[in-house]
């Protein structure tokens, strides 16, 4: 009979991350739905990836909190890169290109409206994946 893996609890650090970005879900979900509602056919592209924003925040919340499995590990890692590139990419076209986003999104000029958050964000969590990857790889259960 095989002994079950221990879970272990998530650091100070972790949690702070994860308060992030429960905050940043939040406020771009909150943001996506307003702009939707009242002004979509203004900027749907720009409104539409304020909702991938808020989709990608509430994906690494969930994915980070259950880091621990496996499954969840590798999804965390895939939302928080996809978070990733999709601020880099559209903070330079933002600033390259200001007539594609005359309407703000999250992840406008690298996250402006968010105090930068939205651009630091992504880094600090795939350290904090890449410092805890042997724990959530180590055989616990998918």
């Amino acid at each position: 009979m095989s002994q079950p893996v221990p879970r272990r609890r998530m650091s100070g650090i972790g949690r702070v991350l994860v308060v992030v970005y429960a905050i940043m879900a939040l406020a771009a979900t909150g943001r996506s739905f307003v702009q939707i509602v009242r002004e979509f056919d203004e900027a749907p592209v720009a409104y539409t990836l304020s909702a991938v924003a808020a989709v990608v925040y509430i994906v690494a919340t969930l994915a980070l909190v259950f880091a621990g499995r496996t499954i969840w590990y590798r999804i965390a890692w895939a939302a928080i890169g996809f978070e990733l590139v999709g601020v880099l990419v559209v903070g330079t076209l933002s600033l390259l290109d200001p007539a594609l986003f005359q309407h703000p999104t999250v992840w406008s000029l690298y996250g402006i409206g968010y105090l930068f958050i939205p651009l630091i964000l992504p880094f600090f969590g795939l350290w904090w994946l890449w410092a805890h990857r042997s724990a959530a790889l180590a055989g616990s259960p998918r």
